[in-house]
């Protein structure tokens, strides 16, 4: 992962309705969630919730799919797995990789 991405996906994670969005998802598994029952499930606007979702995405976060009249959102576990590598990529490399 690209410093360039990790930054974009944190990003829109340090915002507290997006992170819960997320963390959301995440519990749902690759089944998703439809937008309007995150709303529901979040107490937010639609308007507000579309906002997020749009954001999430940008960072590659989650996924979108249609089923029917709905838009299914997922979290993207691979994307996830690629952050949190990143993240703990070179953990305790100046210890002698003892941490």
């Amino acid at each position: 992962m690209k410093i360039t991405s990790a930054v974009r996906a944190l990003s829109a994670l340090a915002q507290e309705s997006r992170l819960t969005v997320f963390r959301l998802l995440v519990r749902t598994g690759p089944s998703g969630l439809a937008a309007g029952e995150l709303s529901d499930r979040l107490g937010l606007p639609p308007a507000t919730m579309s906002f997020h979702l749009k954001e999430l995405t940008n960072a590659g976060l989650i996924t979108s799919r249609r089923e029917s009249r709905s838009i299914i959102y997922s979290a993207d576990f691979a994307q996830m797995q690629n952050l949190l590598g990143f993240l703990v990529e070179n953990c305790c490399a100046d210890n002698g990789g003892k941490c």
